[in-house]
């Protein structure tokens, strides 16, 4: 993670209104080229940030997923947990804008310390 990223993580995610604005262009760029583990899909119309992680086996994927879980209950933020054997692929956006805000980039910055742990 470069010192974008780190300092991404650091940062305290702010109320989403559905009049909040959404991270787009230069901004986007910056914050995930400091995010090497995740890329932005379009999934059902709206973009996600993207992250896929490997473990050794399924308990290691699952001890993962369920920190990942409770960062996202400390943050009152939830992504969508694609957990199988050795992975867990982890889809951050913003229901209330359908789209990327910014408390994904900092939740995704905090998934990847998580994962250097």
């Amino acid at each position: 993670m470069t010192l974008i990223g780190e300092r991404l993580a650091e940062r305290q995610c702010e109320a989403c209104r559905e009049d909040s604005e959404p991270v787009v262009g230069v901004a986007r760029e910056e914050m995930l080229a400091a995010l090497s583990d995740w890329r932005v899909e379009m999934i059902d119309e709206v973009d996600q940030l993207v992250g896929d992680f490997s473990f050794a086996n399924f308990v290691d994927a699952m001890a993962f997923a369920n920190a990942v879980g409770e960062l996202a209950e400390n943050a009152d933020h939830h992504p969508r947990l694609v957990i199988e054997w050795g992975s867990v692929s982890v889809y951050w956006w913003t229901h209330t804008i359908r789209s990327l805000h910014l408390n994904d980039f900092i939740l995704a910055a905090r998934v990847t310390a998580l994962s250097r742990e």
